[in-house]
């Protein structure tokens, strides 16, 4: 049985603190609480399934000044900010650096317990899709340096002819080629292995 997620709570509040950690523990979640930004820093979350809920204005480090310092050192938590301070800039301006969820205090059960949920499915989804990236990279380093030409090739719509023109060689190699590729990647069509080539961004990478 998989552990329950860590949710790290922020707040200098500490009767909010107080409440909001016994809501998420009578939930099942596994609950830490830090009354500032500095204290979260000192044991940020370490690649468990976790989330942070943090106010906006705090003493010391704010909210969003948090959220930079942990995408500095690659904390990857989704984070939902919780405050009784917002303002459409402030809140803007915090899902753009890639916040989960902004939520007004007082907050219902209901809602907080959503935005939780759904702050941790999209950071598995995220995580889920980090690892494929990995998977990918791994299969794309096993090709030769010929099936990467060919490879490269077919992603841009480029004919067997052309190919085989390009590279000096004959339809019949090149087939042979894109043949080993498809098999490495255990894929069946070229636009599976157009949807690689994107999601290992080098689409973008080569003109």
């Amino acid at each position: 049985m998989k552990p329950s997620p860590n949710i790290y709570v922020v707040d200098d509040d500490a009767s909010f603190r107080k409440a909001i950690g016994e809501l998420l523990r009578a939930s099942g979640y596994r609950v830490a609480l830090f009354e500032s930004a500095t204290q979260l820093l000192k044991a940020p979350p370490n690649g468990q399934p976790a989330c942070i809920l943090v106010d906006v204005q705090m003493a010391g480090l704010s909210g969003p000044q948090l959220q930079d310092r942990l995408a500095e050192i690659g904390c990857r938590a989704p984070i939902v900010f919780i405050t009784g301070h917002g303002d459409i800039p402030t809140t803007v301006q915090a899902m753009r650096a890639g916040a989960d969820d902004f939520l007004t205090k007082p907050v219902p059960k209901d809602k907080l317990l959503s935005a939780v949920e759904r702050a941790l499915r999209r950071s598995r989804e995220a995580g889920e899709g980090h690892d494929r990236v990995i998977v990918l990279r791994s299969l794309h380093s096993q090709l030769t340096p010929r099936e990467q030409e060919v490879f490269a090739m077919l992603v841009r719509g480029k004919l067997h002819k052309q190919i085989a023109h390009a590279l000096g060689v004959s339809e019949r190699t090149v087939k042979a080629h894109r043949h080993n590729v498809m098999q490495k990647f255990n894929i069946q069509s070229l636009a599976q292995l157009a949807v690689i080539a994107e999601r290992l961004g080098l689409l973008a990478s080569q003109p």
